[in-house]
């Protein structure tokens, strides 16, 4: 489950209302009780654009177009509170203001909604809640709810266990290139979890992982080609992947490199080495 989403919205970039108007004339609007206009208004103060930077006073244009049903306004606020910028930090009132645009079908609110309910801030712990705003956010695309969805079926959480299911949710995320959803389908079908065993199919997913850096994903992809399993058996192509896991902190990969490295031949180690310090140089680093 990953942390809440934060980017601002600004309602201007989706509406012809404002399209070419100047900061006076959507000053103006917004005083007249216009809530496009309050809502991009509230946008600009918090970003400092044509006025000083003044989050509370991006609060309060932004209460005004959320007390109006702007969703917008109402995602911003309830960030706004989650973060407690211009506000005292209030997790019920991210929680309210999140409900009231998750309701309109606000996706980004309807996954801040359901982390909330998982982790029960601001409301109270529930799974089965979490798991409802999530498939809402996942069925519009979001894809940080569709990996969520496929963990909360691949542990039971909130739903009844179903492998397919997460595989299901976890090839929707995969397809947008994220990779911890890649990562979790390559195990997914090393296992024969919900889905045929099959080794080809873990060493793509992981081939698309490691290549964004992921450091699971390096180090499974580099089980693989030491085995032989899903891929030709390639010791080089194992010290390669183990290398660079244990470069980005998997600290099995050690032990494991060094085991390839046994079984290359001193001029194919060189080559190996010379690969693997390439390799990671153009590769992402992701944290752990």
């Amino acid at each position: 489950m990953r942390a809440l989403a934060v980017s601002f919205l600004l309602f201007a970039l989706c509406s012809p209302l404002v399209v070419g108007e100047g900061d006076d004339a959507i000053r103006a609007k917004a005083e007249s009780g216009d809530s496009i206009s309050q809502t991009n208004l509230g946008v600009m103060y918090h970003n400092g654009e044509g006025v000083p930077q003044d989050d509370k006073r991006a609060v309060y244009w932004w209460t005004l177009a959320a007390k109006q049903g702007e969703a917008v306004s109402q995602y911003n606020l309830g960030l706004m509170y989650a973060n407690g910028e211009g506000v005292l930090q209030d997790d019920k009132q991210a929680a309210y203001w999140y409900t009231l645009a998750a309701k309109q079908g606000d996706a980004s609110s309807q996954y801040n909604l359901g982390v909330m309910y998982h982790n029960g801030e601001g409301v109270s712990q529930d799974d089965k809640q979490a798991v409802y705003w999530w498939t809402l956010a996942a069925k519009q695309g979001d894809v940080v709810s569709q990996y969520d969805l496929g963990v909360a079926y691949a542990n039971g959480k909130g739903v009844l266990q179903d492998g397919k299911q997460a595989e299901y949710w976890y090839t929707l995320a995969a397809k947008q290139g994220d990779a911890s959803a890649q990562n979790n389908l390559g195990l997914i079908y090393a296992n024969g979890k919900g889905v045929p065993q099959d080794n080809k199919h873990a060493a793509y997913w992981w081939t698309l992982a490691a290549k964004q850096g992921d450091a699971s994903s390096q180090y499974n992809l580099g089980v693989l080609y030491h085995n032989g399993k899903g891929v030709p058996q390639d010791y080089k192509q194992a010290y390669v992947w183990f290398s660079i896991a244990a470069e980005n902190g998997y600290s099995d990969a050690v032990k494991s490199r060094n085991l390839a490295a046994q079984k290359l031949p001193p001029h194919a180690l060189q080559e190996a080495q010379a690969d693997a310090a390439e390799l990671f140089k153009a590769l992402p680093q992701v944290a752990e």
